[in-house]
């Protein structure tokens, strides 16, 4: 029971972690809630379809189909954290004001509730099919239903998340949105990594070279700390080449968006102003 516990609750705690990451993120954004139940319902049932499917998935690419599948997510995951990210750089002042009450509102249609169901359910997806699939494996060859460690995993990957969620919420309003930025560009970063590891895994990259170090005697990337700080920052044990350059170049990438889009948000009240002057 307790093995079972501690696998759900390390596939739990990734996707807990990201959801409470992306819910803190967009902070006053009208229907944020109907969007986070919707994203989490549509990754609950693509895990289980994943999981119908997956002797086909398997068998794709020589064999190396759910690699390549979990790479697909995961650069999915930072192509919607990447709009995310740069959506909120130019409309981070708008959002402010509404969360302290004073209700401006939010000029971009829907685009960030359509990011933000399609982030919470690739990671759902991700998460939930690896559980859905370990639990199939279980069952198929005989186990009984593990419902007692199923439901310690799910509560205690859940309660850390909350416990994130609202730690993000106790930031000061005026570092709010800068602070929630940066852990979301970081977050893409090292699922970005991640993809590039199963891409190896593949044969579909190279590594680039040995480890550039090794830490796994310091901090293991399996125990709860490392598994924290791998979701939240990208943390390898041993990272490859190709990882920290995955990682590094996201970081650039996102960072230059980021720059770009919160001086253009900056020049439109003067813009306007000449405009109706």
């Amino acid at each position: 029971m307790l093995a079972i516990a501690l696998l759900v609750f390390r596939e739990v705690l990734e996707a807990a972690l990201i959801v409470s990451i992306v819910a803190a993120a967009t902070r006053g954004v009208p229907y944020r809630g109907t969007a986070l139940l919707t994203g989490i319902g549509a990754g609950v049932l693509g895990a289980g379809l994943v999981a119908l499917g997956a002797d086909r998935i398997a068998a794709l690419f020589s064999g190396a189909g759910q690699e390549v599948f979990n790479a697909g997510v995961l650069l999915a995951a930072v192509l919607m954290i990447a709009w995310h990210v740069i959506w909120m750089s130019s409309h981070a002042r708008e959002l402010s004001a509404r969360v302290q009450g004073v209700g401006y509102a939010v000029r971009a249609g829907t685009s960030p509730l359509t990011v933000l169901v399609a982030v919470v359910a690739l990671a759902v997806l991700r998460e939930g099919s690896e559980i859905v699939l370990f639990l199939y494996g279980m069952l198929a060859g005989g186990a009984s239903y593990p419902g007692t460690g199923l439901g310690l995993g799910l509560a205690a990957g859940a309660a850390v998340g909350a416990l994130l969620y609202f730690g993000l919420l106790r930031i000061p309003m005026r570092h709010f949105f800068g602070a929630t930025n940066a852990l979301l560009v970081l977050l893409a970063a090292g699922l970005a990594a991640d993809a590039m590891t199963f891409l190896v895994q593949a044969n579909l990259l190279p590594a680039l070279g040995e480890p550039f170090w090794d830490t796994a005697a310091l901090l293991d990337e399996r125990s709860l700390p490392g598994q924290v700080l791998h979701v939240l920052v990208g943390y390898t044990a041993r990272p490859a080449p190709v990882q920290a350059l995955a990682w590094l170049v996201t970081v650039l990438l996102l960072g230059a968006g980021m720059r770009i889009a919160g001086r253009s948000s900056r020049r439109m009240p003067t813009a306007r102003r000449v405009m109706t002057g």
